[in-house]
């Protein structure tokens, strides 16, 4: 029966209860006493009638703003007594996530000054290549499969060439080349674009003819093209005004980040760091021999 009652986990639970009264009144004399009042604030009511509608697209009844009242107390209640037993400590999540809310401060802090154009036209200025419109083209392909053709491919890619370049008719893609799934024509596309699709080398190829005629052949690892350019825009520095919110959105991420790291170093400062030799070996990989 004694062992039966021993083996109970209410009796288990009260002993982890009372050991743990114990621990709080020891490190309790050391907490301020007005560390013990909670005050719910208008705001704070406000704050959590405001999420509710959020949820359930609704203000709350007096009885459900009751509960989250009492809720909001019982998890004020549970983080201020696991914050006297220390368990924040060594907990690599809890500490990511005041770390994170921490150069949220910071960030919030950037974004509190809104730029000048005349900061904007000179950011534009001083980073023009996150800004310059690239290089573009309109185009039509003729597509020879080479593993239909064979050695035959190029034969008949030179024959088709002289035949476009000889003849003013409009071409009937259908009746010349073979079938390619991904499309014959493409509108104001970049070279990246074309490369995602043909590969580098084709794209490098390409923007390099000229335009107006009929070119080729120009290989790709899909088979063989003939291809003629119909537009084709150099690449330019936009003004700042087709590029306003783009400018400044990336004006914003700088300012964020030059914030973040002079926030980061004004702290590392008020600390002495000591890192012994011996963790520092043993906590990076050995050098590739």
């Amino acid at each position: 029966m004694l062992n039966k009652w021993l083996r109970e986990p209410l009796l288990h639970f009260l002993v982890i209860g009372g050991l743990l009264f114990v621990f709080y009144s020891l490190l309790n004399d050391e907490v301020n006493k007005n560390d013990n009042r909670i005050v719910i604030t208008t705001n704070d009511i406000n704050r959590l009638s405001t999420q509710w509608k959020k949820q359930w697209k609704r203000l709350p009844t007096q009885i459900e703003l009751k509960g989250l009242i009492e809720h909001y107390i019982r998890e004020e209640v549970m983080y201020r007594e696991a914050l006297v037993l220390g368990l924040d400590k060594n907990d690599f999540i809890v500490r990511r996530r005041l770390a994170q809310k921490l150069e949220f401060i910071s960030s919030d802090l950037a974004s509190l000054a809104e730029p000048a154009d005349a900061e904007l036209a000179d950011f534009l200025i001083t980073h023009q290549d996150k800004f310059t419109q690239p290089s573009k083209l309109s185009f039509e392909h003729i597509y020879l499969n080479t593993d239909k053709r064979g050695a035959q491919a190029q034969k008949d890619a030179q024959n088709l060439l002289n035949k476009l370049t000889s003849s003013n008719s409009i071409v009937d893609f259908n009746a010349l080349g073979d079938p390619f799934m991904l499309g014959q024509q493409y509108e104001h596309v970049t070279e990246q674009e074309v490369s995602r699709i043909f590969g580098n080398t084709f794209a490098t190829k390409l923007f390099a003819l000229p335009i107006g005629s009929w070119q080729g052949p120009v290989e790709s690892g899909y088979g063989i093209h003939l291809v003629q350019i119909d537009t084709k825009t150099t690449s330019s520095q936009p003004q700042l005004n087709s590029v306003y919110d783009k400018v400044r959105a990336e004006w914003f991420v700088q300012q964020r980040s030059q914030m973040d790291e002079v926030f980061y170093k004004s702290l590392r400062k008020r600390y002495e760091i000591k890192i012994k030799d011996g963790i520092a070996k043993n906590a990076v990989a050995s050098p590739v021999q």
